[in-house]
């Protein structure tokens, strides 16, 4: 049994607002408690991106109770004008008596803007209950409110030996059900998934969310340097989720017309002959894709490990050894000389479900860490 004090009360919005995980958009996922007097008042979740906040839910909720009420929250209130009022205000309307705060709001326009706001209305605050549970379930808000750049995850099945597939290119199926079901709602938890053309060349997916209960299907995003995708392919047809192409400046101009006309967007990203996925991310987030799950084979996944463009590597495996030299391994690329240099894992999760094993991570780039100690 808990305790009944701030972390259980921030504990309640906390779960509230990961029930709302990738449905707000490029907008953080946040939660808000009201409690007067020991009693639960008012309770809010903010849904999805332009509409009221957290805080004006659970005060709407609260009524006149939340005068000289408790108020927890997520994340620290907004004190600007957006796509909606400032919540730190409506705070300070509704004379709450105090403000209990799980992390700071990253996004320049707040950053501890919203804190003096209540603070100098006379409001007791306080900041930091719960803080690394607040700051992990935002971690693709705060990458990409920071640098623009959308948050990248791989996601990979995988045998006990590191095949995506056996070496006649089977890969049906590696995990197990229910692994597959996480995967699902990995996607609908994120606004775009990321494949190479060799994948829809290979297995024609569909690339959509399916659920037990209806989910929210990404942007599909195909790495396509030279335009190979058939063009009866169903995801070019099927109208379930928009399909985007990042290509380059060489592709063939009228197979680009072709699949336009088709509904496809066509990002070109760079003027090489591969791909340019620096670029391809920069676009994917000016065209405002926050969060992207990466389910490409070893190549793609190679080139972005490669490129230390991965934020979060998750790997479910399977219980199976399938060998076989020419059989795809989960990353392809050059690869390191020494084991020092390989990238490693922290803030490492492992999970068993059923049969497999989920082990998910943050990637630590051993040159990052030789430049830091050099200065």
């Amino acid at each position: 049994m808990k305790a009944i004090d701030d972390d259980y009360y921030m504990t309640l919005a906390l779960d509230m607002a990961e029930r709302a995980l990738g449905q707000t958009e490029t907008n953080p996922v946040v939660g808000a408690v009201v409690v007067k007097e020991g009693t639960l008042v008012g309770l809010g979740t903010h849904l999805q991106r332009g509409t009221p906040h957290a805080e004006v839910h659970a005060l709407n909720m609260a009524g006149s109770q939340a005068e000289g009420s408790t108020v927890y929250v997520t994340l620290e209130p907004c004190s600007h004008h957006g796509l909606t009022p400032p919540c730190a205000e409506r705070l300070v309307l509704e004379k709450v008596a105090r403000v209990v705060i799980a992390c700071e709001d990253p996004n320049p326009l707040v950053a501890g803007k919203g804190i003096e706001l209540l603070r100098t209305a006379g409001i007791e605050v306080k900041v930091g209950v719960l803080r690394d549970r607040a700051l992990k379930l935002n971690r693709r808000f705060i990458k990409f409110i920071t640098s623009g750049l959308p948050y990248v995850t791989i996601k990979s099945a995988s045998t006990l030996d590191g095949k995506l597939a056996s070496r006649s290119g089977d890969s049906k199926w590696i995990s197990n059900e229910k692994a597959r079901e996480i995967v699902h709602t990995m996607r609908h938890r994120h606004q775009a998934i990321m494949v190479g053309v060799s994948t829809i060349v290979a297995d024609n997916p569909q690339l959509s969310t399916r659920l037990t209960v209806p989910g929210l299907s990404p942007v599909r995003v195909i790495a396509d340097s030279t335009l190979r995708i058939p063009e009866t392919a169903q995801i070019l047809h099927d109208g379930i989720a928009p399909t985007w192409i990042v290509t380059t400046e060489q592709a063939d101009p009228d197979k680009a017309e072709r699949l336009t006309e088709l509904g496809v967007e066509i990002l070109r990203c760079g003027s090489g002959p591969q791909v340019d996925l620096n670029e391809a991310l920069v676009q994917l987030g000016q065209r405002g894709i926050s969060s992207v799950l990466v389910e490409g084979g070893g190549r793609l996944n190679g080139s972005l490990l490669e490129r230390q463009l991965v934020d979060e590597i998750v790997i479910f495996f399977a219980p199976k050894i399938v060998g076989g030299s020419e059989a795809p391994g989960s990353f392809s690329f050059a690869g390191f000389d020494l084991m020092r240099d390989a990238v490693s894992l922290r803030d490492m999760e492992v999970e068993q479900i059923g049969d497999n094993v989920c082990i998910r991570g943050i990637p630590v780039w051993a040159q990052a860490e030789v430049r830091e100690e050099d200065h």
